[in-house]
């Protein structure tokens, strides 16, 4: 059954990996470690666009954002890549997967940049160190590769008191090394790093640049009613930020098992009408699965793999949550009109991935189908335990209970129990 519980944890470890999509995509090439590459936007802006942007082609003076042609005649040779994003998303999910061995509290942010919250870490692996240190190992034992070599020298890790000094952490670090800010010290480290780690637009940069104001120290040393007074609410959050008076907790949602309706093409379509049936045929069998009753949906995304081992990928986040269909298919449609596929597809798939409580009405029978499921795993379990005990000739399966949990000794607070079927 889907559930929308979540859990929050105030100190956290950000985990990031910079230009991961073009490191998923140097992995599986490696020749283009030693090219000036770029990967093309996945939305497919027209123009063009390069997005990320390899180490050769920056020194050439080339940027994220710019047109396919300003990009090729700063740096004629350098090599332009379609972007998959089916791919970079299961290579973050296999991050994300190894994450959530350490602490279930993750908080995805980006392609490449999660949260993973450590309140109450301590108990099991001790001090920060240890904790980033068992968050390092579960990450460089999960198989990823990125670029020529293994995740684990690749991704920087940030440990604090909040989200935000979490992320600057990460960002002062070094390629496979971590920075640790102890609580306490969040305004002296905070104080020395340059304005740009805050989430400034464009104008506010300018005009915070024009004032002499270059460090978070700077910014936190004016009065914060002038900072309101001339910034305005936006201006607050920055002055607290800077001054370390926010902690933004990790929050960790539950996150439900996505419902997946997938359609594989006899000979590849490329025709939009076609798609957009397609799509419309998925959303009706995904909305028939029985896992959705007395949900709506509120995210879901299109997937396709195309000819030649590329891959298109959208999202879209409905702001009233709904179970039609219609009301579904309509962003969708919109989604694939702005940003088609860049090449015929072969298979076609309608993920939903968040979801908000139905009416009343629907919750009845949402909790019924929640207490058979229940009852279904309970007999699955019973059935298991009994053959066990058949072949084996005596139980191995026991309950943990409670004894005396006050006690100081271990081995006195908890008990063993066969396990009854």
């Amino acid at each position: 059954m889907i559930r929308t519980s979540h859990l929050t944890s105030d100190s956290a470890a950000c985990c990031w990996i910079p230009l991961f999509a073009l490191r998923c995509e140097t992995a599986r090439r490696p020749e283009l470690a030693s090219q000036s590459c770029a990967l093309l936007a996945p939305d497919h802006p027209r123009p063009p666009r390069v997005w990320q942007v390899s180490a050769l082609a920056r020194h050439a003076g080339v940027k994220p954002g710019m047109t396919v042609s300003q990009a090729i005649g700063l740096c004629p040779s350098l090599k332009l890549c379609e972007p998959d994003p089916v791919h970079y998303d299961e290579r973050f999910a296999q991050l994300l997967t190894a994450l959530a061995g350490v602490c279930p509290v993750v908080e995805p942010v980006e392609l490449g940049r999660t949260f993973v919250g450590t309140d109450g870490l301590e108990g099991l692996y001790g001090s920060p160190e240890r904790i980033v240190d068992q968050i390092r190992l579960r990450i460089a034992d999960c198989g990823l590769r990125i670029g020529s070599s293994g995740v684990e020298s690749a991704i920087r890790v940030g440990w604090g008191r909040g989200k935000f000094v979490a992320w600057v952490a990460a960002n002062r670090a070094r390629p496979g090394e971590a920075v640790i800010v102890r609580p306490g010290e969040e305004g002296r480290f905070l104080a020395s790093q340059p304005l740009g780690v805050l989430p400034l637009d464009p104008d506010t940069y300018r005009r915070l640049r024009q004032l002499g104001i270059k460090t978070l120290g700077a910014l936190a040393a004016l009065p914060e009613d002038a900072v309101v007074s001339q910034f305005g609410r936006p201006g607050r959050e920055l002055w607290q930020l800077a001054a370390g008076r926010i902690s933004e907790p990790v929050v960790g949602r539950v996150a439900p098992e996505p419902i997946i309706a997938a359609l594989t093409f006899f000979s590849p379509v490329a025709g939009r009408e076609l798609l957009e049936l397609a799509l419309d045929h998925l959303i009706e069998r995904a909305l028939k699965d029985p896992r959705r009753s007395g949900w709506r949906v509120q995210v879901m995304r299109a997937r396709a793999e195309l000819e030649q081992g590329a891959s298109w990928l959208v999202e879209t986040r409905l702001k009233e949550p709904s179970a039609s269909r219609e009301r579904l298919l309509a962003p969708l449609k919109t989604q694939l009109e702005r940003s088609p596929p860049a090449g015929a597809v072969e298979r076609l798939a309608v993920e939903f991935t968040g979801f908000a409580p139905g009416t009343t009405e629907l919750q009845l029978f949402a909790r019924d189908a929640n207490a058979a499921a229940r009852a279904g795993r309970r007999r699955a379990l019973q059935s298991a335990a009994e053959e066990i005990k058949l072949r084996i000739k005596r139980p191995m399966l026991y309950h943990v209970i409670a004894v005396q949990p006050w006690s100081r000794l271990p081995e006195r607070r908890y008990a063993l129990i066969d396990y009854e079927t």
